[in-house]
């Protein structure tokens, strides 16, 4: 499901997932390589049930933050998300928990 809305996601993001619900400024035009990207948190959602999800993500945010780079671009689900999201296939080969190997 994809819901417009002008305040989530915050300054500097198109689109969020959350829940499995996709959250789009009003003024995206969400594109195949988008929702796959947000497809594919989705599949990492129901692997971690959700709440795993959020904890892992926010924990491995505060773990990068102090390191030199983009904490949120070397989260191991963004990694694995961003390396696939061209693929329009990838979730259908998939693994689970894919995304442990880019820890």
């Amino acid at each position: 499901m994809i819901i417009r809305n002008r305040y989530i996601p915050f300054k500097g993001f198109n689109a969020i997932n959350l829940f499995g619900v996709i959250l789009v400024k009003p003024h995206v035009q969400p594109s195949d390589r988008l929702l796959n990207h947000e497809r594919i948190h989705t599949r990492q959602m129901l692997e971690m049930l959700i709440v795993g999800f959020y904890l892992w993500y926010f924990v491995e945010w505060l773990l990068r933050l102090p390191r030199k780079g983009n904490a949120y671009r070397r989260i191991s689900f963004e990694r694995e998300a961003y390396a696939h999201e061209h693929d329009s296939q990838y979730l259908q080969c998939r693994k689970p928990f894919a995304w442990f190997h880019y820890l």
